[in-house]
């Protein structure tokens, strides 16, 4: 039986694209081998290039891929891919480049290149590209939660951001194929879908008459399905329409992440984001009157090209207000080709440094805030395994709908199930709590309807 063996570098789209493709292998009839112990007849490599530091690593990566079987198909796929395919080609062994799309032809390249071994790079221009690539992963090695891809590309180009030159504009996926999709995974036992994509508050910009609110709605029908999160959504994406599914669908998560970057006003204008403090905050309190108890979480880049004291000040300070569920911070770091990195005042690294650990402290103050008022509530958690900071002794971890991540006593047999988890202590990155039930047990007695959430 032949053999692939993958490397993923970069963001949870590139992981699921990384498992669509697996499919395709599997289709073929070949069985998936461990990258770094086992010879594999192909190498894929899902490589990544939102920093300079991804295209290097992805370049390790690719030449790790050579070394372990000269012989083998060495194929690289993703967004260093996509952006610089003549650098990738010129590494000696590279057989095949395919960017971001058309990975549907990915086997026909690979049975061509094993016939007459000559390299190819079959990478397009991606900004012409206006359908989306249909990939589906009908599987994960998580039993209980599956992303579904939504949406590709991004129409926004923040200055600091490589991302549309990689993944090309917004194009969304169709919404017969989001749900039939769905329906597939919900049949499968998964509880808790995911919506994921490069942009996915997005969706829906390049369909007439079809938004993200719409779909929502209809994937909020899906019997056996008990909860839809958003990955990633944008401030400005949150309209009446959105708020309203929010408010009234008993499906969707209590967490939504809506990434800041900065919170001066001066400095979101340099990276060219579509919203002010001001117009951010309203949304905020928005999701707050109509999802009581939600989870924000947030992205943060510090230190960006002309971010002075007083700005970071004005944005900590704003931070703070916002009361964020968790940050994300992230130093600022140059990407070639995008017009942050030809700024003038650059912010120096050990500036940069101290604002991100400063940052860092306030978010995990923040979260211990937030989890803090559910101490005693009983709230829905699905687990997802067996507890990691201590395997085998009884305790199991998963997330609630508001993301709290909870570990409780419980076994194996309760992963991919909704339990209802009384929580007896807060923390930063965890909870603890006690089992009160698993919600579809008949012997607990326990009543879905009166589960608290």
């Amino acid at each position: 039986m032949p053999s692939v063996a993958f490397y993923t570098l970069g963001c949870k789209v590139n992981f699921y694209d990384t498992e669509a493709i697996w499919q395709l292998f599997r289709n073929a009839g070949y069985e998936q081998v461990d990258f770094e112990t086992a010879t594999a007849d192909v190498y894929l490599i899902n490589t990544c290039t939102v920093t300079n530091t991804g295209d290097k690593k992805s370049r390790q990566i690719i030449r790790r891929a050579v070394r372990r079987n000269p012989d083998a198909v060495i194929a690289v796929t993703g967004c260093y891919a996509q952006t610089s395919p003549a650098e990738i080609m010129a590494i000696p062994g590279v057989d095949l480049v395919i960017g971001t799309q058309d990975r549907d032809k990915l086997m026909t390249y690979i049975g061509d290149i094993q016939n007459d071994r000559k390299p190819v790079n079959a990478v397009r221009n991606i900004m012409k590209t206006r359908e989306f690539e249909e990939l589906d992963v009908p599987d994960f090695s998580d039993r209980t939660r599956a992303f579904l891809k939504i949406q590709e590309g991004c129409n926004n180009f923040c200055t600091f951001c490589i991302i549309p030159w990689s993944r090309g504009l917004s194009r969304s996926r169709d919404p017969q194929s989001v749900i039939a999709q769905a329906r597939q995974l919900a049949a499968a036992g998964y509880k808790e879908i995911v919506l994921t994509g490069i942009h996915t508050g997005g969706y829906g910009d390049d369909l007439e008459n079809y938004d993200l609110a719409d779909l929502l709605w209809d994937l909020d029908k899906i019997e056996g399905l008990e909860r839809i999160r958003i990955s990633s959504i944008e401030a400005s994406q949150i309209d009446a329409k959105m708020i309203d599914v929010l408010n009234r669908s008993g499906k969707m998560c209590r967490h939504l992440h809506i990434p800041l970057q900065a919170g001066d006003d001066t400095v979101l204008r340099r990276m060219r984001r579509k919203y002010t403090v001001d117009e951010f905050a309203a949304k905020i309190e928005q999701l707050h009157e109509a999802m009581p108890g939600v989870a924000i979480t947030t992205d943060v880049i510090v230190g960006f090209p002309g971010e002075t004291g007083e700005m970071f000040e004005n944005g900590y300070r704003f931070m703070e207000r916002m009361k964020f569920a968790e940050m994300h911070v992230f130093p600022y770091s140059k990407r070639t080709g995008t017009p942050a990195a030809r700024m003038e005042d650059q912010v120096e690294e050990d500036i940069k440094n101290e604002r991100v650990h400063r940052l860092i402290d306030l978010s995990e103050r923040m979260q211990l805030s937030y989890a803090k008022p559910y101490v005693g509530q009983t709230l829905s958690v699905i687990p997802e395994r067996d507890y990691k900071g201590a395997p085998g002794t009884g305790l199991v971890m998963g997330y609630s709908d508001n993301y709290l991540q909870v570990v409780f006593n419980g076994d194996e047999s309760l992963v991919g199930r909704v339990c209802r988890v009384r929580i007896t202590e807060a923390g930063v990155n965890e909870c603890r709590g006690e089992l009160a039930g698993a919600e579809d047990s008949i012997d607990t007695g326990a009543d879905k309807t009166t589960a608290a959430v």
